[in-house]
């Protein structure tokens, strides 16, 4: 298979090209006595989360309300600490996905679709990755968040292409069935191998079929760092 399926890559950030390091706040966890997970957990509560993806709160408002969460399981600079190590996570963007991403553009057009916070772009300066894509759609600056509609549709505006004609690339399966329901071809994304099969056509190499579904349809579903 050969044939162009697409004009346009609409890819996630999160869980697919950047990847957050835990370890700091785990051992915070541990050493204050909670389970790990805890301060995710009071992080990404829509409470606290949402306002932030939506470009209604800035940073040190989010530490402020992870703290205020975590009291009362642990001392208030226990609160803090963890808050503070959490919302400054180090991260690290996966190479290969961004080497595929890069050779697609020289095919068709890339856009980034990402529910992200309002200092994404120093972030992806970080990381080398300002040039990755024509376009970033990040959800704190167009005040909509995946899987709301609109903020797929101002992505293929920005890609200049037809939801039919975009594949769209989220490790959340929610966030993908609201693509595939505009007209997009949905990729659920588990590891580099999804994209590079979905990306086959495009960059002239021969589709294999996969043994589980990866294009349009997908199974279980997870959580990322920041793009609920």
């Amino acid at each position: 298979m050969l044939t162009r399926a697409f004009d346009a890559v609409l890819c996630d950030v999160d869980g697919v090209i950047r990847f957050f390091d835990g370890a700091e706040v785990a051992a915070l966890e541990r050493a204050a006595g909670v389970g790990e997970g805890s301060t995710a957990e009071v992080g990404f509560a829509p409470e606290n989360d949402l306002p932030l993806l939506l470009g209604r709160i800035g940073k040190a408002e989010w530490v402020d309300s992870i703290a205020r969460g975590l009291a009362g399981r642990v001392t208030g600079v226990q609160a803090r600490g963890l808050a503070e190590a959490f919302a400054n996570s180090p991260f690290r963007a996966d190479e290969v996905v961004v080497g595929l991403l890069r050779r697609v553009r020289e095919h068709c057009r890339v856009v980034l679709v990402t529910n992200a916070t309002a200092w994404l772009d120093e972030d992806l300066a970080l990381l080398g990755l300002t040039d990755l894509a024509d376009a970033v759609v990040n959800s704190s600056r167009v005040g909509s968040a995946k899987p709301d509609r609109r903020i797929y549709e101002i992505a293929a505006g920005r890609a200049g292409v037809v939801p039919e004609r975009c594949l769209f690339v989220d490790d959340r399966q929610e966030n993908v069935d609201a693509a595939v329901a505009l007209g997009m071809t949905g990729v659920r994304y588990r590891g580099p191998e999804d994209l590079r099969r979905a990306l086959a056509p495009v960059l002239g190499q021969r589709v294999v079929r996969p043994r589980v579904a990866g294009v349009g349809v997908a199974s279980e579903d997870r959580g990322d760092r920041a793009d609920p």
